[in-house]
């Protein structure tokens, strides 16, 4: 499917829906935050033409693109999800219930603490 030297794909042994990728780079590396600076961009153009090349081959209607750090992380090593998506698919956002801030404030808080985690 797609094997060079920056990275590999092959479909995932337990798919979401029929199709989907799995996109590695060859260095390893647990996590996103792992991954060196320079080595970003290349792993994400291979994640950009698999999320353009799914669709098309599959007659799909888009794609969801995702992975996880840690938690959630069944194999420890940075690997990048692209699932097929047509619409009315099953697929309901994130496989999460989702939550709400308090209220304005509270949602201010949070991103003062990730702006200053920033630096």
């Amino acid at each position: 499917m797609l094997d060079d030297e920056v990275a590999v794909a092959f479909l995932d042994a337990r798919p979401v829906f029929k199709g989907h990728v799995l996109v590695l780079p060859r260095e390893h590396v647990v996590t996103l935050p792992d991954l060196p600076v320079d080595a970003v961009g290349p792993l994400f153009e291979r994640v950009r033409r698999l999320a353009a090349a799914v669709p098309e081959a599959l007659d799909a209607h888009g794609t969801f693109v995702a992975l996880n750090n840690v938690v959630s992380q069944s194999v420890a090593h940075l690997h990048v999800h692209v699932v097929p998506r047509l619409r009315k698919d099953g697929l309901r956002g994130f496989f999460w219930p989702r939550q709400r801030y308090a209220d304005d404030a509270e949602a201010a808080a949070y991103a003062k603490r990730i702006t200053a985690a920033l630096g």
